[in-house]
């Protein structure tokens, strides 16, 4: 038995189930268990030309007190990268963070962290995307507003990485910089005793095919 130290209350760990003190158990979902799911329903939105219907209602209502997603996916905003479409999941399954070239600042780390100490995540995947602006732009180069600029120099580590390997500079530079930051939550975040048990892995999306491709 191990305890979880939590924002709002404390977990007991039995058997796999977390037990809270408000009587709202999580099942922690082991990493290799969700990525299995993962692959799998990604497999069947490449596979089928429309999604499966979902009990969203059920879902919603199912959920209003607690949440217990199965895995924390780090993404693009770009509006073509919806993990709960890529991942085929209903509400309540996947826990979100998102910005433009799935960069992550100590806002994007808490939330990680949250994930792993609060939710019993034990699977973050840094899914970046064929295309990827953000990276286009950290390429270009050039006069950019100091917002985007914030992002760009996040980025830059990846794509000198890039320029060092043969093909293509700009799909190499998207990889690179999810490699980069899956390492950055390895070394940065603070996961405490769940460390042990969390895989954090690199992705790439294919708009082409849909299919993610995973980086490690």
């Amino acid at each position: 038995m191990k305890r979880i130290n939590t924002l709002l209350s404390s977990f007991l760990l039995l058997g796999g189930i977390c037990v809270a003190a408000d009587s709202h158990d999580i099942t922690i979902i082991k990493a290799d268990s969700a990525l299995a799911i993962l692959k799998r329903e990604n497999a069947n939105y490449v596979a089928h030309p429309m999604s499966a219907e979902k009990p969203t209602r059920d879902a919603r209502k199912e959920s209003i007190s607690s949440q217990n997603p199965i895995a924390a996916i780090v993404t693009c905003s770009d509006s073509r990268t919806s993990p709960e479409i890529i991942f085929d999941q209903n509400l309540n399954r996947l826990f979100v963070v998102r910005s433009a070239g799935n960069v992550l600042d100590n806002i994007g780390l808490g939330s990680i962290e949250y994930a792993v100490n609060n939710l019993g995540v034990r699977l973050v995947i840094v899914m970046g995307h064929q295309n990827c602006g953000a990276v286009k732009a950290t390429i270009a180069g050039g006069n950019i507003p100091p917002h985007i600029n914030s992002l760009v120099n996040q980025i830059k580590p990846a794509v000198a990485t890039a320029r060092t390997e043969p093909g293509d500079l700009l799909s190499n530079s998207i990889r690179a910089n999810a490699i980069r930051v899956a390492e950055k939550i390895g070394h940065d975040a603070h996961l405490g005793n769940a460390a042990k048990d969390v895989r954090v892995l690199p992705a790439y999306y294919s708009f082409e095919t849909g299919e993610v491709h995973w980086l490690r």
